[in-house]
Formats: structure tokens, sequence, C-alpha cells
């Protein structure tokens, strides 16, 4: 795919790198989606920038009224930030909607907006959040363009060779503003949008919308805005007539295809529902209808350690030990473990991200390796399956599946136990729904699920028996 990696390690190299390579390289940060590209043939390079060590661009602030996403910002980064819920949960909600915990750990929100499908979650909340941009580069410093004008047609936008997204930028929600995103999928996780929407409206003090913005994803090239459904509810109490009517008059904004997904008969009649739910949800108040209180992540605190300069050879912690691996630039994180490090227990089942057979630990956080430049290793620690066991000890979960007979084929086990032992590490009493979301982004072709889950609700009661007792409860 790649020969070359260039690594700086803060924003002012990078823009010297992006100005010497201009469209002869390609930005790599999470890798979720350029990786998958790259494999498939699309946009191919030889060399790769990876931005992924500018932690001055990892960032979720609110100041004031305004919130700012920096644009190396995963999604977890927005699911993590204690003012999601309240200040931005449109996109709140489509970000957990993003892949699975492992791609939403590493997928920035900027990535997902560059990629610029249509079918991308995380753009038509921002849209509806009416959220600009902040490009930066060496020759034209630093412009700011509205994100509904950044797309030029499908998969095409305004981000010049040289540039990257240093910052989103949008005003927060507040108690006169409110919105919803709803997506259909043909299934609950790693799925792509059928159709997706989202909607902000701006309530007076007599409960009349005085601004509606509603934005439209996979129902034409580019996320679009229903502009006759707003207008029409401009000034109008929400009602039940009043919200079947808005979703009516948005099918005249869509001008949507038949595909392998849906027609487009189907996608006309599905907006119309998914507008007029959205707007009963506004009007009832049930916004945040089904949006967990602690959304699962698969990633637990790691101590920040300053980046380290990339010079060829990549110098990881793997499995508590110091590691080199030579010649593995151009490979994917699975791939340098299994051919440089010998460590096998990574499987790759699809090579896209879709199957969490190849997940590992990367400085805390559970990693689709599949879809990781090797590089990101580099001064990073890296846990596999075969880290996981203390010696000749198991790790309990390892253990547990032994015993409630989790595995059959075993092709999918090292992901899935990488996916449930991030769990444990997470929080100490998940839930069923818990243990669900952990590893929805790992397929058993066996469909052996139900002892998975047995294992690991087993491994959780079983920690949580033998954690010590607060001396204020004894007796």
């Amino acid at each position: 795919m790649w020969s070359r990696v260039v690594r700086p390690t803060c924003l002012a190299d990078a823009l010297d790198e992006l100005a010497a390579h201009g469209e002869r390289a390609r930005i790599v940060a999470g890798g979720t989606d350029v990786l998958v590209e790259l494999q498939r043939g699309v946009k191919p390079t030889s060399t790769l920038i990876d931005v992924s060590a500018l932690h001055e661009l990892k960032y979720v602030r609110r100041g004031g009224d305004a919130v700012a996403i920096g644009g190396l910002a995963t999604h977890n980064d927005v699911l993590a930030a204690p003012f999601a819920r309240e200040a931005m949960l449109p996109l709140a909600q489509a970000c957990i909607e993003v892949g699975a915990p492992q791609i939403r750990t590493r997928g920035t929100i900027a990535g997902n907006l560059v990629t610029a499908s249509p079918a991308n979650d995380t753009i038509a909340p921002l849209i509806a959040l009416d959220a600009d941009l902040v490009l930066l580069s060496r020759a034209g410093g630093e412009r700011v363009v509205a994100l509904a004008d950044f797309y030029t047609g499908f998969r095409a936008t305004q981000l010049r060779p040289d540039e990257l997204v240093r910052e989103i930028r949008f005003r927060a929600l507040d108690a006169g503003r409110h919105g919803v995103f709803l997506k259909l999928g043909l299934r609950r996780a790693q799925a792509i949008s059928v159709i997706d929407i989202a909607v902000v409206l701006t309530l007076a003090s007599d409960s009349t919308v005085s601004e509606a913005r509603i934005a439209l994803g996979c129902l034409a090239p580019t996320v679009v805005r229903a502009f006759s459904a707003e207008a029409y509810l401009a000034g109008k109490r929400l009602d039940a007539s009043t919200c079947a009517e808005a979703g009516r008059l948005a099918c005249d904004d869509a001008a949507p295809i038949d595909d392998i997904r849906g027609s487009a008969a189907y996608r006309r009649t599905t907006l119309a529902a998914l507008i007029a739910t959205a707007l009963e949800r506004i009007r009832s108040g049930r916004e945040a209808s089904g949006y967990p209180d602690a959304p699962v992540l698969l990633e637990t605190p790691f101590p920040a350690a300053a980046p380290r300069p990339f010079g060829g050879t990549i110098e990881a912690v793997v499995n508590g030990e110091p590691r080199t691996l030579h010649d593995a630039q151009h490979k994917t994180l699975l791939n340098a473990l299994r051919e440089n490090a010998g460590l096998t227990g990574s499987k790759e089942g699809c090579g896209e991200g879709e199957c969490g057979a190849c997940t590992v630990w990367l400085d805390g956080a559970a990693v689709m390796s599949c879809l990781v430049p090797a590089t990101q290793a580099h001064g990073a620690q890296v846990t596999t399956i075969e880290g996981l066991a203390i010696g000749d000890e198991l790790h309990p979960l390892q253990q547990a599946y032994i015993d409630c007979g989790a595995v059959q084929c075993g092709f999918c086990i090292p992901g899935m136990i990488m996916a449930g032992a991030k769990l444990l590490e997470e929080r100490g009493t998940p839930s069923l729904d818990d243990h669900q979301a952990a590893i929805s982004g790992n397929i058993c072709r066996c469909t052996g699920y139900r002892k998975i889950l047995d294992a690991m609700e087993e491994t959780a009661r079983e920690l949580h028996a033998h954690e010590p007792v607060p001396d204020a409860l004894h007796v």
C-alpha cells in the first residue's frame, strides 16, 4: 500500500510536510477510513503523513456557549466530554453510532468529515449545529469555512492538499435550543447508514419554533438541508400534525438513489417517519431517549508520553517488553505484530475493521490493529492476547471462556477477550448492555455469543465478589 511514513511531532512540522508533499501524500490520523481506502485502491499513495502525534490537536472544550473540537479528537473524546449530552447531544448520538468501540477509540471527527461520504454519521449533526471548520496551511495560514459549504460534490471538499483541519467550532445547545440525531442502519453496530437525520430547533418563550435546521444524510451526493421543512416549521408550535407535515415536506428536499442498502422509495418513506419522530422527541423532551448515561469506551486512562521522533525503525513496548520492529513502517500494526514480533494470536478476519479478530490494546485503548499503521506504535505500549496472562496464570476472562465453553473454532476469541478484558478495566460491574456494547465490534462466525456473554458476566461477578469491602461497611 504505502512505502514511507513521515511522522511529525509538532504542528509546525506537519504543515511543512504537507507543503512539501501536497497531493503526493495522504494524511493519516486514526486510520479507520484511510487504511480501508488504501486497501481498496482509493486515492493510492506511497507516502503517509501520520499526524497522530500532534497531541495539541486532541481536545474537546467548552468555553461559554462555544464548543471547540480539535482536529485529532476522536469519537470517544466527544462521548467522554462531561458536557456531551447537554451541549452537543446530536453529535454525541452520532458518535456512538460510528462503527464499534474499537473504531471510536481511533477514528477522528475531522477524519469523518474529510472523508466526505454522505453516509458518515457526524456530518449531519454538525451541519445542523451550524459548525465551522478551521483549516490551516503553511502558505495560506488559517481560514474558516462553514461545514455546510465545505462539500463541493460526492466525496469532494474544499480542503486543499497542503491543509489540515485544525478545529471544529459550533454554538452549544442551551435551554432554548434542542437537537436530536436519528439513524437507520441494517444492524445495531458496524452499520453504514441507510439514512440519518439531525434536527436542531430554537424555540421561543411561547414554544413556537423560531429557527429550524434539519440535515439529511444518505439522501443525496452530499449531506443536504431540508429547507422546505425548515421554512414550514418557522413560527409554528410542534404538534402531531405539524411534525408529520414537516416530515412529508422534507421528502421534497431529498433525491435518494436505489442501492444495496435500500430503495429510493423506502428512503423517502423512512425520511418522513424519522423527521416526525425527531420532532416529536423534541416536543416531548425525549431527545436523549436511548442515549446511555455512560457510553462504553473500551479505553482507560493512560499517561501521555512526549512524542518520540520516528527515524524509520519502530520501537515500542509490547506486552511489557521493549521491542524493535525493523522494516515495518509500510505495514499495519496487525501485520507488524504477527510478522515482525512473532505474535500470531491476533487474527486477520476482514482487514477492514469489521470483525474485531485483530483487537489489541494501544496505549490503553482497544483498537482494530488492521486499521492502525504500525508506525503509530512507535513510542507506545501495545498489549496483545499473548500478554494478557501473567506467566502461566490466565486472565480471569480467559479462564471463564474455558469454564463456560465459550470457545468454538477459536478464530475470533483473541479479539473477543481483548475487548471484554478492556471493559472490565473500564468499569467494575458492567451490565449486560455494557457487555454487548463491548463486543459489538467483534463477530463470532460460529454464532456462539450466548456462552461468550456468560463468560463475560461470570468474570465480572467473580471480580466484584473479590473486591475489598470498604472499612465503613465492616461491622
